[in-house]
């Protein structure tokens, strides 16, 4: 069975393991991976980009490698190594949770439960719920599910595709270093640079694909690529902006604005202005788009592998049928 199969098959089993199972409530590989960086951060922290680069390389390598490492040992089965790519899927991608969450927030919204609701926020993001009310909540929400199909569904998938099970966990890896140390606090503005930049460039190409489907997979494409183009720049992730500009324009409501996490408030620019405000019935909404999102994303990704596998296969067979220098060569002689 060839590379783009293993992925394709894999990839769609293990979209189907995160449906039925969503994330385990104790020992995921994500935490795991969590707790192993946080201790290569203890013995290495240093009030410097230097530093901060070498424990960049050595948990996102890590993670490359153990997923090299172990695909490579699987080779000779395709079924052990369609069953790995399925288990590596299951364990990076995130919707289903990300999907749970948010909507058990909106029920309670939907019921007039502010306090359940905000309760549950910090389960989905690092706003501070008390500075929200109903309607902020519910664009908090909006906009944690946008960015978060980029980041926890479709930019793994891109990287399978690219990578396979190693690009898979190397994903994962540097989004997880993101959140962990690539803020701009005291403790990490110079640490964890190099993560953020690197979550930065292996997000660009997934944050770009999620847009695209939004807007295709909505039910407002012209406002979302009108809203993209327009707002997506002055969003301060270089990531973040097209997908939720594009979110925004699908469904026709305005992000962005006054935000305030753990006490400090910033003031981010409107995306899609002639946009409404965000309700609590957008919740479902959003939700619904970002499932759509990711298994257009699936079929793109896995039609993507297929067909470079299929290609270079043709290549390696045309080079392997071509007559041999020395053997052309004895033919002009002849000749």
């Amino acid at each position: 069975m060839g590379a783009g199969r293993v992925f394709a098959y894999g990839a769609a089993a293990g979209l189907i393991g995160d449906l039925l199972l969503g994330d385990p409530r104790r020992g995921h590989p994500v935490a795991a991976f969590g707790r192993a960086a946080g201790a290569v951060e203890r013995v290495l922290w240093r009030d410097h980009r230097g530093w901060g680069t070498l424990h960049t390389a050595v948990c996102a390598g890590g993670a490359v490698a153990l997923g090299s490492v172990a695909a490579r040992a699987v080779r000779t089965s395709a079924v052990a190594s369609v069953a790995l790519t399925a288990a590596a899927t299951w364990a990076v991608v995130g919707g289903t949770s990300l999907a749970r969450e948010a909507q058990a927030i909106g029920r309670a919204l939907e019921a007039g439960d502010v306090e359940t609701a905000r309760a549950r926020l910090p389960h989905l993001c690092g706003r501070d719920p008390q500075a929200l009310d109903a309607d902020g909540m519910a664009r908090a929400v909006v906009e944690s599910v946008a960015e978060n199909t980029s980041d926890a569904v479709v930019g793994a998938l891109v990287w399978g595709a690219v990578g396979g099970v190693p690009g898979l966990l190397g994903f994962r890896a540097v989004n997880t270093l993101d959140a962990m140390v690539g803020h701009k606090s005291a403790r990490y503005r110079r640490y964890g640079w190099a993560s953020a930049r690197l979550d930065d460039l292996a997000g660009w190409p997934g944050a770009r694909l999620t847009a695209v489907l939004a807007a295709l997979a909505g039910p407002d494409p012209r406002g979302a690529v009108r809203a993209w183009r327009a707002d997506a720049a002055h969003h301060p992730s270089p990531n973040a902006g097209p997908v939720e500009a594009s979110f925004a324009g699908a469904l026709g409501v305005r992000l962005g604005g006054t935000l305030s996490y753990g006490g400090r408030v910033e003031h981010r620019p409107v995306l899609n202005t002639r946009g409404r405000a965000v309700g609590t019935h957008d919740v479902e909404r959003v939700v619904r788009l970002s499932k759509r999102v990711t298994w257009l994303a699936l079929g793109v990704c896995a039609g993507a592998r297929l067909l470079t596998s299929a290609r270079l296969s043709r290549s390696v067979r045309s080079l392997g049928s071509a007559p041999s220098l020395k053997g052309a060569r004895s033919l002009k002689r002849g000749k």
